[in-house]
């Protein structure tokens, strides 16, 4: 076997090889129905945004008319759930940690010793990445998707409002949505 023969065998096994995370992706939603899969969506979400279904604890970010990636993500408890349309309005890698004064007030003990914040870093409950979610009128809305200390809670109504994703998932969704995604919590 020449050199020109041996690469043309070589082509559609490098070609496997690129395209071997798309069939990953396969197989680990077959296995963990939290972990990242393209999915149909409805087509009236416009390309880019990201809608989340609280009920179902998924995150869908539309990368093509009526296709989206989905991923697990852990929502608030039932008098916590936030609900409503918000835009990416500030993104921020290794964020630190505030607890509101409503966190507080619910629960001093826990949350008392980080009245004066939390640096950002691998301890942190915020994770790797946070995405701030903005209202209309520009206004943070103290919600946040962002990555977790837990995950094992993705799946689940454990947060106190905000949309936790497992850190290796908020650090790729990061990377692809820019500033001003509208972002549909339902």
């Amino acid at each position: 076997m020449n050199r020109r023969e041996m690469m043309s065998l070589a082509v559609p096994i490098l070609a496997a090889a690129y395209f071997a995370p798309s069939l990953a992706f396969a197989q680990d939603a077959a296995r963990d129905p939290y972990a990242p899969t393209e999915v149909a969506i409805r087509n009236d979400f416009e390309v880019g945004s990201i809608v989340v279904v609280s009920k179902d604890f998924f995150l869908y970010h539309v990368i093509a008319p009526g296709r989206a990636v989905r991923y697990g993500v852990a929502v608030g408890t039932a008098e916590l759930v936030w609900k409503g349309r918000a835009t990416i309005g500030r993104k921020v890698e290794w964020p630190s940690w505030t607890p509101t004064p409503d966190m507080m007030k619910r629960n001093p003990g826990q949350y008392g010793k980080w009245a004066n914040g939390m640096p950002g870093g691998p301890q942190n409950p915020l994770g790797a990445r946070a995405l701030y979610l903005y209202n209309a009128q520009g206004q943070d809305t103290a919600i946040r998707i962002h990555g977790t200390t837990e995950p094992n809670s993705i799946g689940r109504a454990v947060s106190n409002g905000c949309l936790r994703m497992r850190n290796e998932a908020v650090m790729g969704l990061f990377d692809q949505v820019p500033l001003g995604t509208p972002v549909y919590v339902y």
